[in-house]
């Protein structure tokens, strides 16, 4: 086992995990809903500040208070965000709430969209995800993956009752004033596979359902993968200097006629262009960002 391996250096950690966890992790229409555990967000707080080197931090800040003040005047809003390793979320929470009183009320009102993989592969990537408010869906790419068709027929059957419920679950707590975080890519990157960045068709929904939206790059990673990437616990952790920066809050009506013109004329399929653009728009702030850091 890698010593800089999640399980290499947290390890230890395990019982205590054992112990804060109560989250199920078989995904039900019933339990899609999760909200924060604060004591496992306790140590996921500890891991952020122990690897991001100084000079991490949030940017943007106006820009996530005009989308906080948004929000709080009834808008939908939604945030999408790059999506390089399972500290992303972690990462954001705790530079949010470095950054002052903005980013902590951001931070307070952020659930994020995210897989059953994480839920319901290991019960410590569950208990770690636990940490942070999170609406469960079914990912089409899950379902897609299956090839025994009677399997797939009970599993076509499941997602479709998780996903509504997860839907639901969407509408009640926008209303409540929060905010909902999604991955357009719908898993990390994985260098050297850029068909791992390319934005899952079905984010268009989440747009077209919202009023408001901010997008948020990612520069420097403290959580990269191991030889074998399925195995989350072996991701490998690293000190670096990590910039996640708000973008300006985009008008989601807007932004997606933005996206087709961008796009020209003659496209067929116009809910991927929506979702093209955000990774455009996102691949553009990662490159001016990237040379900031370094600079």
């Amino acid at each position: 086992m890698n010593p800089n391996s999640l399980a290499g250096k947290y390890g230890y950690l395990f019982p205590e995990l054992d112990r804060l966890s109560r989250a199920a992790n078989v995904i039900t229409e019933e339990n899609v809903l999760q909200p924060a555990n604060e004591g496992i967000r306790t140590y996921m707080d500890q891991m952020c500040g122990e690897h991001m080197l100084p000079g991490s931090e949030f940017r943007g800040l106006d820009n996530a208070q005009a989308f906080l003040d948004a929000i709080k005047a009834g808008k939908r809003g939604i945030i999408l965000m790059e999506h390089y390793s399972n500290f992303d979320l972690p990462g954001l929470m705790w530079l949010l709430d470095q950054s002052g009183e903005v980013g902590k009320e951001l931070g307070q009102r952020i659930i994020a969209m995210s897989g059953m993989k994480l839920n319901e592969e290991n019960p410590y990537v569950s208990a770690f995800a636990e940490a942070y408010s999170r609406i469960i869906i079914y990912p089409s790419r899950s379902l897609s993956a299956i090839s025994d068709p009677e399997l797939y027929k009970a599993e076509e059957k499941r997602s479709r009752a998780i996903n509504l419920a997860s839907m639901r679950a969407l509408d009640r707590v926008r209303k409540e004033g929060k905010a909902v975080l999604v991955f357009p890519s719908g898993t990390r990157y994985r260098p050297g596979k850029p068909e791992t960045k390319k934005g899952v068709r079905e984010i268009d929904s989440y747009i077209r359902l919202s009023d408001v939206m901010m997008l948020i790059s990612i520069n420097g990673n403290c959580l990269r993968f191991s030889e074998d990437p399925k195995d989350m616990l072996n991701d490998v952790l690293f000190e670096d200097k990590v910039f996640m920066t708000a973008s300006p809050v985009y008008e989601c009506d807007a932004f997606r006629a933005e996206a087709r013109e961008w796009a020209g004329e003659g496209v067929e399929d116009k809910k991927q262009v929506a979702v093209d653009y955000v990774m455009h728009r996102l691949g553009e702030m990662h490159e001016e960002n990237e040379k900031n850091r370094l600079g």
